[in-house]
């Protein structure tokens, strides 16, 4: 993937994982560029709501991502969990296992349920699939990120991460040419579309914020860096990082955080 750039559209998603799926969160943000110029902020479907639901973020991927224009998507929360989960709850090395057994036991995309109301037990079964917070990805000891079963902490991805992964599947299974990086391989096909992880921190500070808030600034500067990365030829390498062959072993279950080497 060198040399011309490899896509159209780049979508950069802050993401909540507060509330319901229904519920419009302040948090949730959208942007969109085309290789012409900078994103612009994407406002969500017309209703009485003034912000996103993450089920209308999850229709909305899976209208672009249906549509012909290769499109990198970058959502900021963990799109799987530590090689240690795997082997606690003697779980299979494969990813699309995972998301079906995660939806089972943190059914987190159900209208009603809330990511605490699992943790609570009044849903779900979160006592048979809990992770523990020293537990961490190789990706997320490298981007210096929390852990994904770190709740309850100032800029802990684990709420957002335990609500959005049952949308993952969802997207998934809704657009099955979609490739999602780096599970689905390193290599992305010419003219397919990608679904990635990201983690904003890694650019957010090296792009001027202008008067964005917290969230918009999050969602912008991933879907600049990566337009800039595609413009500019860096972004191939980014997607086929070179790691130590355990390091890749342990990714294609784990996932990898785009931009990480």
């Amino acid at each position: 993937m060198g040399g011309l750039p490899a896509f159209d559209r780049y979508i950069g998603i802050d993401y909540s994982g507060a509330e319901t799926p229904k519920s419009s969160l302040k948090g949730l943000r959208v942007y969109m560029a085309d290789r012409n110029g900078p994103p612009t902020e994407v406002p969500p479907p017309p209703s009485p709501r003034k912000y996103w639901t993450r089920r209308e973020i999850a229709e909305w991927l899976v209208e672009r991502l249906s549509e012909k224009q290769p499109t990198l998507v970058g959502i900021d929360h963990g799109f799987s969990f530590p090689l240690r989960y795997f082997d606690e709850h003697h779980l299979l090395h494969d990813w699309p296992t995972f998301l079906d057994d995660f939806q089972r036991h943190w059914p987190t995309d159900d209208d009603f349920n809330y990511v605490q109301s699992v943790r609570d037990g009044a849903c779900g079964n979160c006592a048979a699939r809990c992770g523990d917070a020293r537990w961490r990805r190789v990706s997320e000891k490298r981007a210096g990120a929390k852990s994904v079963f770190h709740f309850d902490a100032q800029g802990s991805v684990a709420k957002s991460t335990h609500a959005g992964l049952p949308w993952l599947r969802y997207i998934r299974l809704r657009v099955p040419s979609v490739h999602f990086w780096p599970f689905d391989g390193w290599n992305v096909p010419a003219g397919r579309s990608v679904v990635a992880e990201v983690y904003p921190s890694l650019w957010s500070r090296g792009i001027a914020r202008e008067d964005r808030n917290d969230h918009q600034h999050d969602a912008f500067s991933v879907s600049e860096w990566m337009r800039r990365s595609d413009l500019d030829g860096t972004l191939a390498g980014f997607l086929a990082p070179a790691l130590a062959p355990a390091e890749l072993e342990a990714a294609h279950v784990e996932g990898w955080i785009l931009g990480i080497k």
